[in-house]
């Protein structure tokens, strides 16, 4: 049996002690050692997971490049998905391990950014005017990558560096060194991408940093960071990402937990946790969550586009996640995948590479971006002697700021503004309204995942869910209810295969006077055919909460969007019929429609940023489905 004496006598003699992986789960006192023979596969679903005895039998290496599993846009480079076969695991005091791993600095040459300060800040601004702003999406994520030279022996400076992580580093999910033979990776990652455990799913999305200026904690600075409108944007708009995740992967979606902050040596974050009950093996599970998107963006699908087009070059392991399969007491399958970030990559001649991201959103600078890819990168850059180290042990910048009471407040007042629906546990049996058990609805995807939370909710209100792409939608008529979702992109452009399918589909639509709904990208689409121009809004919409009159009433909705149509007048005689809108006053924008049979949307009643949202679905759904009894919708809060 492999002892850690074993291994490092092994290392440090120069020879090569064959694959391992030694891995420190956030809280454990002590740390594991995984050891044994090291293959690659094509796909996800190709990891080896053979029944057997309870415990851990593969740790897979996942490439960013396995997106394209998904048929989502990446610049290929060819990155393995490596699979270590655990053949021996064992456990290992914290003490005992920090008594044997080398206690030496390490020491790097030639370091140095691929893309530099300046030029990523002119990616930065280039994202927010032509991505952003025109409607691709509502945050992105743009890394860049360290290169250095280690000096000496790569082995022994990546057990170092993980010594100096164990000591310094506070608040990583994981913290490890691989070693598949091929490269070393050595890193704190404060973020579990996803964990299955008995049946339970659990996501954490993290988002907002908080980058002390150092000294003692400083309780005013991250209480004005935790009121800051574009950090808690962030963390929401994220939140509304992976809920769309769990969406799919959950049969019943994912409740909300949360938030908390995550307190680590060089920066804090603010974070959520989703849970939801599933039963899809966890290849599967690992499939349907590429990506975080706190490491790609969203939608997500185009987010992979528009990281392919400003990045041009592959992202190695960046954004990937290490991820350990097994099998618990019982048989069941157990998975826990860290996300690949705050990581070093180490080849076998000393070539070092450490890449990292920031998010992208409407309010960034191209000044506070740039600071953040710093401030990400400190823990382990520090631990690779290539910065300087944060205090240790509990004297650090932001130790123990979550335990103030007004932390706790202001942390605790970000869900106030939230929609119950996704922050409250459900009863999977609830029942729904009354009139629309057995009824059928096609939901329409154009390319946002969205969609997965817009049918939770309309299955919770009694409806019989269907989820189509819009490239292969296929007969309608047998449905008593189509919905065009949202999607990324130009509603007005003439010629672009999703809009000119979107356009043909509501155009029948309208003609068969089936019920239709129109969410987002669906509504402006709609209100183009009823003759309402279509606008790029000059400040885009994207993750904003707003308080709107409704047809009367005032709803609290949320957006993603950068365009809208707008009219002047509050009906509309079309050739449809006469049609409602429900208008901004200052500037016309079309917040929501309804005329016989049909009704858009412009906000995403779906989103956790809608908390009237439920309601609006049960009131438009009142009037298009006609067995489902008026006046129903007072009743219904999301």
């Amino acid at each position: 049996m492999t002892h850690l004496t074993d291994l490092l006598a092994a290392v440090t003699s120069g020879a090569d002690p064959g694959p391992f992986a030694l891995v420190r789960r956030e809280g454990a006192d002590e740390l594991e050692l995984f050891t044994g023979p090291v293959g690659t596969v094509d796909r996800l679903a190709d990891i080896p997971l053979p029944p057997g005895t309870p415990g851990a039998r593969t740790l897979a290496v996942v490439p960013y490049r396995q997106i394209a599993e998904r048929g989502f846009a990446c610049v290929d480079d060819g990155a393995p998905l490596e699979c270590l076969q655990v053949r021996e695991h064992r456990r290992i005091p914290l003490a005992e391990a920090l008594a044997a791993l080398p206690d030496e600095p390490v020491r790097t040459m030639d370091a140095a950014f691929d893309v530099t300060d300046d030029e990523y800040a002119q990616i930065v601004q280039r994202v927010l005017a032509e991505e952003i702003g025109r409607g691709e999406g509502a945050n992105f994520v743009i890394h860049r990558t360290l290169h250095a030279t280690v000096q000496g022996a790569p082995l022994v400076a990546a057990l170092a560096a993980l010594r100096r992580l164990l000591v310094a580093e506070r608040g990583a999910y994981w913290t490890f060194v691989v070693h598949t033979g091929t490269r070393t990776l050595v890193g704190a990652s404060p973020e579990r991408h996803v964990s299955v455990d008995d049946g339970l799913v659990m996501m954490n999305p993290i988002s907002g940093t908080f980058r002390p200026d150092g000294g003692a904690p400083d309780t005013a600075a991250l209480l004005r960071f935790l009121a800051d409108p574009k950090e808690v944007e962030e963390l929401y708009m994220v939140l509304d990402e992976e809920l769309k995740m769990m969406a799919t992967v959950a049969e019943h979606g994912g409740q909300v937990i949360g938030p908390y902050l995550k307190e680590m040596s060089h920066l804090a974050h603010t974070e959520y946790l989703l849970a939801g009950r599933g039963t899809r093996d966890v290849r599967e599970v690992l499939r349907e969550t590429m990506f975080a998107p706190t490491v790609t963006g969203s939608p997500m699908e185009n987010a992979c586009r528009v990281i392919a087009r400003h990045e041009g070059r592959g992202r190695g392991y960046y954004a990937g996640v290490l991820a350990l399969l097994g099998h618990d007491e019982a048989g069941q399958q157990t998975l826990d995948a860290p996300i690949l970030i705050r990581t070093a990559e180490i080849s076998p001649t000393g070539r070092l590479r450490v890449p990292v991201g920031a998010t992208l959103v409407r309010h960034s600078t191209a000044a506070g971006e740039v600071a953040e890819t710093h401030a990400k990168a400190a823990g382990v850059l520090a631990a690779l002697g290539l910065g300087p180290a944060a205090p240790v042990g509990d004297r650090g910048p932001v130790a123990r700021l979550a335990d103030d009471p007004a932390v706790r407040a202001a942390l605790a007042a970000r869900n106030a503004p939230l929609a119950r629906f996704w922050l409250d546990q459900r009863a999977p049996d609830a029942p729904g309204l009354p009139g629309l058990a057995g009824r059928r609805a096609l939901i329409v995807d154009a390319e946002d995942t969205f969609t997965g939370m817009l049918a939770h909710q309309l299955g919770a209100l009694g409806l019989a869910v269907t989820l189509r792409p819009w490239h292969a939608v296929g007969p309608v008529d047998t449905y008593d209810l189509v919905v065009a979702g949202p999607g990324p992109g130009d509603p007005g452009s003439p010629d672009e295969p999703k809009m000119v399918a979107l356009r043909e589909l509501l155009a029948g639509l309208l003609a068969s006077g089936r019920p239709t709904l129109a969410v987002c990208l669906g509504h402006q689409v709609l209100a183009g055919l009823l003759g309402l121009p279509l606008h790029r809004r000059q400040a885009p919409y994207q993750g904003l909460q707003r308080e709107v009159s409704l047809f009367g009433q005032n709803r609290r909705v949320g957006f993603y969007s950068s365009f809208t149509a707008r009219a002047d007048v509050d009906h509309l005689d079309t050739a449809y019929g006469m049609v409602e809108l429900a208008r901004e006053a200052s500037d016309g924008a079309v917040h929501a429609l309804r005329g016989r049979g049909f009704a858009g949307v412009q906000f995403h009643p779906e989103s956790v940023l809608s908390p009237d949202g439920l309601a609006v679905l049960a009131e438009l759904l009142a009037d298009l489905l006609p067995a489902a009894p008026a006046g129903i919708a007072t009743t219904v809060r999301g």
